[in-house]
């Protein structure tokens, strides 16, 4: 495996870093502090490319790999983890199972207009009673002649009531029982579908978080994705994928992290010298830098598996777990570099502190990804 990035990596990845410094940088806390939404943002990034980025050129996309994929999320996030988190979850989840397992009219219908952020796109799976227990999902689908009809509640999910379009897993069978999901596209302004409440968060506040309501909401069957009883294993596909761009979302954000950290270490004084020199933090600079590039090893490993179409639910697991929490370690340990200066809102290491614990929870906790991973390297 060659992780050296090719010429077009580092120029999608300089593109990416030119528009987070140019249209995002200056506007991080403007965005955070009362939880603003900038829709304006993810248009502009669409006219990039960078909402479609693994859509194919077909489909008004990119055509681009997880190679690219995973440099464009770094880069957004070492600026805005926020921004970073939204971008991530237009482009893997509701634009990705679309792309995965969507039929040509689906395709052709919906992609064009997610991957130019015409429409923005939301995911829902989780519930308010079902988090990790997504098997046992409240929120029901039942065939009623040609359409389906919607009722119950997802929780946790990313523009819940912006987003122009979702895709939904609803239970069409028994709890607990194999095959007990259908996954459903779902339009905005469609009757009985709604946004609910909007989460007052710790962090990532500029990345839309919402309910979704659905009360007698009424779907063709042209809208339901795969067979009947399919929609538990196209989520699980779905987040296979989704884990390696939380993963370089963490890594964005530590690196963001780390580069204020280092910059702050070199140019702050005490006892006539930059603190750089002082053991205690260069010990803490090293171990951020060491920890920094063994996610980025376990993260390009995932995506050189996924770009060549083979198994990824172990490794895209374990570089979820180990950048989410490298992610968190790092933040933590800048704001102990920048001292008091670090617990004010000044300075950005307090954002990326509370951006990154994000990481450790959304698209499945560490703990899942342990039992994932177990799970994995127990067969057999």
């Amino acid at each position: 495996m060659n992780f050296l990035r090719d010429e077009i990596t580092v120029q999608v990845a300089e593109t990416a870093k030119q528009f987070a410094e140019q249209h995002i940088r200056a506007h991080v806390m403007e965005w955070d502090e009362p939880q603003e939404f900038p829709l304006h943002i993810f248009k502009e990034m669409g006219k990039l490319g960078l909402m479609g980025i693994l859509v194919p050129e077909q489909y008004g996309g990119a055509g681009l790999s997880y190679f690219e994929y995973n440099a464009v999320i770094q880069e957004i996030a070492k600026v805005c983890g926020s921004i970073g988190l939204s971008l991530a979850a237009h482009n893997s989840l509701c634009t990705g199972h679309i792309l995965t397992f969507g039929n040509e009219e689906q395709k052709q219908k919906y992609l064009p207009k997610l991957a130019s952020a015409e429409w923005i796109g939301a995911w829902g799976l989780t519930e308010p009673n079902t988090g990790s227990d997504a098997a046992n999902m409240k929120c029901t689908a039942v065939r009623d002649g040609n359409d389906w009809i919607i009722n119950g509640t997802k929780c946790w999910i990313t523009h819940g009531k912006s987003g122009d379009v979702a895709v939904v897993i609803a239970r069409t069978g028994e709890p607990r029982t194999s095959g007990n999901s259908t996954a459903f596209i779902v339009e905005r302004g469609t009757p009985g579908f709604s946004g609910g409440k909007k989460e007052n968060k710790l962090g990532m506040r500029a990345s839309e978080t919402a309910e979704m309501i659905f009360d007698n909401c009424r779907v063709p069957d042209a809208n339901r994705m795969g067979e009947t009883g399919d929609g538990f294993r196209q989520s699980l596909k779905v987040l296979d994928g989704g884990r390696i761009s939380i993963a370089a979302l963490s890594l964005g954000i530590a690196r963001g992290a780390y580069e204020a950290a280092k910059q702050y270490a070199k140019e702050r004084y005490q006892f006539d010298q930059p603190i750089a020199n002082f053991q205690g933090i260069s010990f803490k600079l090293a171990d951020m830098a060491t920890e920094i590039e063994a996610a980025e090893m376990l993260i390009q490993q995932a995506c050189d598996l996924k770009h060549n179409g083979k198994s990824v639910t172990r490794e895209s697991a374990m570089a979820k777990y180990y950048a989410s929490e490298v992610a968190v370690k790092t933040a933590n340990d800048a704001v102990q570099i920048f001292g008091g200066y670090g617990y004010t809102k000044d300075f950005p290491v307090e954002k990326f502190y509370r951006d990154a614990k994000l990481c450790t929870i959304g698209e499945g906790t560490s703990e899942i990804q342990k039992i994932v991973i177990a799970r994995e390297i127990l067969k057999g």
